[in-house]
């Protein structure tokens, strides 16, 4: 867990008190942040409309994208996601703004004084502070990101959402999302997509991407005992992304532009946040708000070419903190045919084949980095031919200047120190 550090000390006060909180083992449950609610008086039932996004890969870049497209329309918008890449601060938007350092301050002494004895995650106490903080300022829309899984997340206090969607599907967090339970399906798959439409509410649309038969026989399944309004991909909406980003649904078709976010995955999440407008009624936004949207939307560390800098130079470097097997795969798809060098650092309790079997044919040199503060693999584990380095500038600089393309990648706590080290930090 990766609690941030701040230059502020009254933050770095209650940062502390977050990192000594003790971090849920095995499941997760509703009860504590659900009590937490409670003694903050219940701010999760005054928020504006929320849209509500969970998924394995892509859906921190739906929310970007639903947040650009309700910003095109001149809403005020609030967001919350996670994790935070190098300030704990990101993890909160407040009318379009990163919390500030006093505002934050307040707020987390605010709800750590309220919650000592009922033993709260650092999750819970995160987002019982987000959601007090959307309650007191006015906005109109929400856009809450999932943090792991669906069902037993923090977030999953949300009520009636205006929209949930679920993003791309995969395997991930196999501790807890893959745990034995009675009653849960025994695929891989299936219980992940279980897991997601866990978000599921009644009476509210549940947007979805395509996924194999074993996960969508899942959702549907959610759709059904919740009573939530099911919109499928290839079934109630569907796009194709050749020239532009062609989309269409029950209300008609759109010509809409291609993301100005790099990666052919990018077109599925700004599909899946343009259907997820066009299946609720609470929140009007354009066609030309969401083709604004698509355009101006960004999100730092996932497939980002990293701006000249102290760290980067005049190179070109690029970021990512994908560290799955799906992340692997669009990794692979954006620099199809091209030779690069790549920088890893990768947890240990993930797999460097994720990353590496996609890219392999590709990779003029590998150099391996730890990911600082954490437990991560050392060279062996990525082959013969692998080189090591301690820190990342000292693995750059020991790549030759021959032109070809540098990629960062394996963990986002690596992305956040890299976005560190080329002041280049997220707003």
């Amino acid at each position: 867990m990766d609690f941030a550090r701040s230059a502020d000390p009254a933050v770095q006060r209650q940062l502390d008190r977050l990192a000594a909180l003790s971090l849920p083992q095995g499941r997760f449950g509703l009860e504590t942040i659900r009590a937490l609610m409670a003694r903050l008086g219940n701010p999760h039932l005054r928020l504006p409309p929320v849209f509500h996004v969970a998924g394995t890969n892509g859906k921190g870049s739906t929310c970007a994208f639903l947040r650009a497209m309700l910003e095109a329309q001149g809403f005020c918008v609030h967001m919350a996601t996670s994790p935070h890449l190098v300030r704990y601060n990101e993890r909160i938007r407040i009318a379009g703004k990163l919390i500030e350092d006093a505002h934050l301050a307040a707020l987390l002494a605010e709800v750590l004084d309220q919650s000592d004895d009922i033993a709260p995650s650092f999750f819970e106490v995160t987002i019982a502070a987000t959601f007090l903080a959307f309650s007191r300022t006015p906005a109109d829309a929400c856009v809450v990101e999932v943090g792991l899984g669906g069902r037993f997340d923090a977030t999953n206090v949300i009520e009636q959402p205006a929209a949930c969607g679920i993003a791309a599907l995969g395997i991930d967090h196999e501790r807890f999302l893959l745990a034995s339970e009675e009653g849960a399906p025994e695929i891989p798959l299936a219980r992940i997509a279980f897991e997601k439409a866990g978000i599921a509410k009644r009476g509210c649309p549940l947007v979805t991407a395509n996924y194999p038969l074993v996960a969508e026989q899942e959702i549907i399944r959610a759709a059904k005992r919740t009573g939530a309004i099911l919109a499928m991909r290839g079934r109630d909406w569907d796009y194709s992304a050749i020239a532009g980003l062609e989309y269409g649904d029950r209300h008609g078709d759109l010509t809409l532009p291609q993301p100005t976010l790099p990666g052919a995955h990018q077109a599925q999440n700004a599909a899946l946040a343009v259907a997820m407008l066009r299946h609720q009624d609470v929140v009007a936004v354009s066609p030309d708000a969401m083709a604004q949207g698509i355009r101006v939307a960004t999100w730092p560390a996932r497939l980002q070419r990293l701006s000249p800098g102290p760290l980067a130079g005049r190179r070109e470097v690029w970021l990512d903190g994908g560290h799955n097997p799906d992340a692997g795969e669009a990794l692979g798809a954006h620099f199809a045919g091209q030779r690069l060098h790549l920088v890893i650092g990768m947890l240990a309790n993930k797999n460097p084949a994720a990353i590496i079997d996609p890219l392999a044919d590709r990779i003029a040199s590998l150099t391996v980095v730890p990911v600082p503060g954490h437990d991560f693999h050392g060279v062996a584990a990525y082959g013969a031919g692998a080189a090591d380095a301690p820190d990342i500038p000292a693995a750059l600089a020991a790549i030759p200047a021959d032109g070809l393309p540098i990629l960062i990648a394996g963990s986002l706590y690596l992305a956040g120190e890299v976005l560190r080290l080329n002041r280049e930090l997220p707003d």
